[in-house]
């Protein structure tokens, strides 16, 4: 005797998965406090498993290599975070002299509509200096309580080790559940699949790693040479924010552009930074991502573009660095099933369809 599988008509099928999605990016905004340092601490956990079973091959136990593994990654995190939060809070020292600098930027301004427009706004007898000082400190204070602030709800401080520390320490164990929760399956195909995806992300975060430090060295090297001060804080942080497609490279273009007119004497200094942006975002996405971290997260520039969305209307700044991987590691399981394959291809890239040979009809008509 065999059993019926019930079947849905297409509207109850597309109402199932709209209450899906509801009920999920519900779960998404009340849990963020949790999933959130969850996601993180998964992510460092799968970029330091490699070190912790280098550990392992020389007998090191376990609970002490993912010891040594969270040690290593609290002090890397520690240290590019005081190295960010020591430069944001010495800027507004920086904009001392500043008023003498609008003056005369403001002047050349005038000077420039003038003699190529005709137009005398005397924007120089307009616009009181001081106030626009008082202004940028104020908003520089501003900016470096809001960026602490950013970065301890990012890295929820105890929680993001807390779970990394059991990601390193029952990743075995975690297999077994997902074994025996696919019973149906072949234990190895289910391990040999797991490992895979944790390979996929290693090679996608490693990979984003690697074209982070190129970046990092190619603006400080460009920000170094055109003359501008912090270079090596505006080259890490550029290279950082390019974590964030479209968005993030172009405000740590910005951040440069706009120190440097106001704390420099010409308005060169900017348009170099500018071109600098722009050649190295050119060598970036012809040579540098594809070359390094490959086809591992392809997926379309529509899916990218509305999940940067969505993940920063969820989960604000830490949802746009999270939700590119999220996507890549969903597109990865929807491909292990026949069923959830249209899944995949909704997300990833287009296929380039072989050109079509022609038939021997057409051959005859030519």
């Amino acid at each position: 005797m065999t059993s019926k599988s019930l079947q849905l008509p297409p509207y109850l099928k597309a109402l199932a998965v709209l209450s899906l999605l509801i009920v999920v990016v519900f779960i998404l905004i009340v849990g963020k406090a949790i999933l959130i340092p969850l996601a993180l601490g998964a992510f460092f956990a799968v970029l330091f498993t490699p070190l912790s079973l280098f550990l392992e091959k020389y007998k090191f136990p376990r609970i002490l290599s993912s010891i040594v593994s969270l040690v290593i990654m609290i002090g890397l995190v520690a240290g590019l975070l005081s190295f960010i939060v020591s430069n944001l809070l010495s800027f507004s020292t920086d904009f001392a002299d500043v008023t003498v600098r609008i003056t005369n930027l403001i002047q050349q301004i005038d000077q420039f509509t003038s003699s190529q427009f005709g137009f005398k706004q005397k924007l120089a007898d307009q616009l009181d200096p001081d106030v626009l000082l008082n202004l940028l400190n104020k908003n520089s204070s501003n900016i470096s309580s809001f960026a602490i602030n950013a970065i301890g709800s990012l890295s929820s401080l105890i929680l993001i080790p807390v779970f990394m520390f059991f990601f390193l320490l029952y990743r075995d164990h975690l297999v077994s559940v997902l074994i025996s929760i696919f019973q149906d399956t072949d234990p190895g195909e289910v391990k040999g699949q797991t490992i895979r995806l944790r390979k996929v992300v290693l090679n996608y975060i490693s990979g984003v790693g690697k074209v982070m430090v190129i970046l990092a060295l190619l603006n400080i090297t460009a920000y170094s040479l055109i003359g501008v001060e912090h270079a090596i804080f505006f080259g890490v942080i550029g290279a950082i924010l390019n974590i964030i497609p479209y968005v993030g490279p172009l405000i740590g273009a910005l951040l440069p552009m706009s120190y440097a007119l106001l704390t420099m004497d010409n308005l060169l200094s900017p348009l170099l930074i500018l071109g600098a942006y722009q050649a190295i975002q050119v060598l970036e996405g012809n040579i540098l991502t594809p070359k390094i971290v490959g086809s591992q997260v392809n997926l379309n520039a529509f899916i990218t573009f509305l999940g940067l969305l969505l993940g920063a209307s969820i989960w604000g700044v830490a949802g746009m660095i999270l939700i590119i991987p999220i996507l890549a590691i969903l597109r990865e399981i929807f491909d292990l099933s026949s069923s959830t394959k249209p899944f995949a291809l909704l997300l990833g890239e287009e296929l380039k369809s072989a050109p079509s040979k022609p038939t021997s009809d057409e051959n005859s008509n030519s």
